[in-house]
């Protein structure tokens, strides 16, 4: 089935569909300024909006997502960084034994703990800490003058990193000659498709600043997000001390390690960050951004 002006193609239940098009229908959204533009794209500086996505972009990308396989394991999803090749994909953090693996979601031996996985919920993705591309050393030209190692902070400093930031950088040139940021935005489209409808909207309304309303409205519009998802009524909760020093480390087993210390009763639950969750834009307040859809 095709969804909104930007035509998405999403299964019978809703989900997003990990497909090529799909790929190319997102490129072609966070690019487009007709639906956004001006301010609503957020801020940044001169240029960071010529071949580069929508602010919301980098929060999105960063979160990750949980799930409950059929024998009882935790599987953590995220967009992670393949430092072979410098490039991002999407995978599932799972232990075997005593030991977390990592491995792509398109892999044989992620598909079978997959398969009939219960979703549990969403994790805010970390504005502050350790980013995942660890070693990385970016010419100032690759994304106008952003630099993801600048970005790596120590878990402790109040300084603006971790993933979200990471992300940043990585989306602002998302066109297809751009290897790293289509990478992104494949590995992005193959999370969303195995964590339902709910994620992308999830996160975007953890702010009702830089133009995430406006986003969120145009991503309704344009299919990317069902509207029913964009209004589930929810209240986010806080991820507590000992779980978010994991988070800020941003690596996929101690992200593992961390939801495994989360509370998932009543799932799907949507977990924030304490620094920013008074951003929350509630049920109320999206019925109203989406007036006159």
């Amino acid at each position: 089935m095709k969804r909104g002006t930007f035509g998405f193609e999403t299964t019978d239940k809703g989900g997003l569909l990990n497909a090529a098009a799909n790929v190319q229908a997102l490129r072609r959204l966070w690019l487009d300024r007709t639906l956004i533009q001006g301010e609503d794209l957020g801020p940044g500086d001169s240029g960071d909006f010529d071949n580069g996505a929508w602010h919301v972009s980098c929060h999105v990308v960063a979160a990750g997502g949980v799930m409950r396989a059929s024998d009882g394991r935790l599987l953590w999803l995220e967009v992670s960084h393949d430092p072979q090749v410098d490039s991002y994909v999407a995978t599932a953090t799972v232990k075997s034994g005593t030991a977390a693996q990592t491995l792509r979601l398109d892999s044989p031996a992620v598909r079978a703990p997959l398969e009939g996985a219960a979703l549990l919920g969403f994790v805010e993705g970390n504005s502050v800490g350790r980013i995942s591309a660890r070693g990385v050393n970016d010419p100032p030209t690759l994304f106008n003058l952003w630099r993801r190692q600048d970005f790596d902070q120590p878990r402790g400093t109040a300084a603006d990193g971790g993933k979200v930031w990471e992300h940043w950088c990585t989306l602002r040139d998302i066109r297809p000659s751009s290897g790293i940021g289509a990478s992104v935005l494949s590995a992005y489209v193959a999370l969303v498709a195995a964590l339902g409808d709910r994620f992308v909207p999830a996160v975007v309304r953890g702010r009702r600043d830089y133009g995430h309303p406006q986003q969120l409205r145009a991503m309704v519009i344009a299919g990317l997000v069902g509207q029913e998802a964009a209004l589930w009524d929810t209240t986010p909760v806080v991820i507590p001390a000992s779980a978010e020093r994991l988070l800020l480390e941003a690596e996929p087993a101690k992200a593992l390690e961390a939801v495994g210390q989360l509370a998932w009763d009543n799932p799907p639950r949507y977990y924030m960050f304490s620094r920013r969750i008074a951003s929350w834009s509630a049920t109320a307040a999206v019925r109203e951004d989406f007036r006159g859809i």
